[in-house]
């Protein structure tokens, strides 16, 4: 029986190569914002006066259902940058997440901080879309692909100046870390089951080279979570269910990071 990422993933190959058919490489990189410089995440998660938080806009997921049907895209990710972001999560898988490029598409215009293209990333042409529609950082999975696959991926991501955040889950997946990560993450919920364990960061952080700053993601739903992980040696926190469940998500950040600071 496959498990959700097994069905994520199979329904991913066939629905990059139909937007394959539809817009070509060459098209997409005569766009507006492919020449643009992208933004350093690395750099934002240790600026003055961020907080180390990337903010997710999520509108559902396989586990949860709809999570938020009524927030926008701008005005949401403004809050969240407005309010001390290091940088901006948006989905663009729509089957499983009710994401879309023009999300992220809206969310660039609208802000000057860095920008994770959240997809689940198989092939070369998903990292040309990425950078064609304003994202500075991609997500690759390790979970989903072969060490090859990650090195080769990394590295032509690299070429394109986009930065490359490596989402891990296990010990056994650390030797996928390549010279072109520039981001280690460690997902607090496995994505065969979906469920959560916070201390699966604690367990991974150590056997992680110090070069590579730390990205805990999932399952952070209190600010002094968030002091704890930081103590531990995180440099960046991935958050969005928490918020995004909220009625009024921008308000629920603004409130998340007055704590925060406090603490």
């Amino acid at each position: 029986m496959k498990n959700i990422l097994d069905k994520i993933v199979a329904h991913k190959h066939g629905e990059v190569a139909e937007r394959e058919k539809r817009r070509s490489v060459p098209d997409l990189e005569r766009t507006p914002m492919f020449g643009r410089e992208a933004l350093s995440l690395k750099s934002f998660l240790t600026m003055p006066g961020r907080n180390g938080i990337i903010a997710e806009f999520k509108r559902q997921s396989p586990s949860k259902g709809v999570i938020n049907a009524t927030a926008t895209v701008t005005d949401v990710t403004t809050a969240y940058a407005r309010n001390g972001a290091s940088g901006l999560s948006v989905l663009t898988d729509t089957e499983f997440f009710g994401g879309s490029m023009d999300d992220l598409q809206q969310a660039r215009a609208a802000n000057n901080i860095p920008l994770l293209r959240k997809d689940f990333v198989i092939g070369e042409y998903q990292i040309v879309e990425a950078k064609a529609i304003g994202a500075d950082v991609i997500l690759l999975i390790a979970e989903c692909l072969t060490k090859d696959e990650v090195k080769h991926l990394a590295q032509f991501a690299h070429n394109l100046g986009l930065e490359v955040l490596l989402e891990v889950h296990t010990a056994g997946q650390l030797d996928k870390i390549t010279p072109h990560t520039h981001l280690v993450g460690i997902n607090n919920r496995d994505l065969k089951t979906f469920q959560v364990d916070i201390y699966r960061s604690m367990e991974l952080l150590k056997q992680i080279p110090d070069s590579y700053p730390k990205v805990a993601e999932s399952g952070m739903d209190d600010p002094k979570t968030i002091v704890q992980l930081r103590n531990a040696g995180f440099s960046g926190f991935l958050i969005g269910e928490h918020f995004m469940k909220s009625e009024d998500p921008a308000q629920a950040f603004a409130s998340f990071t007055r704590q925060l600071a406090e603490l």
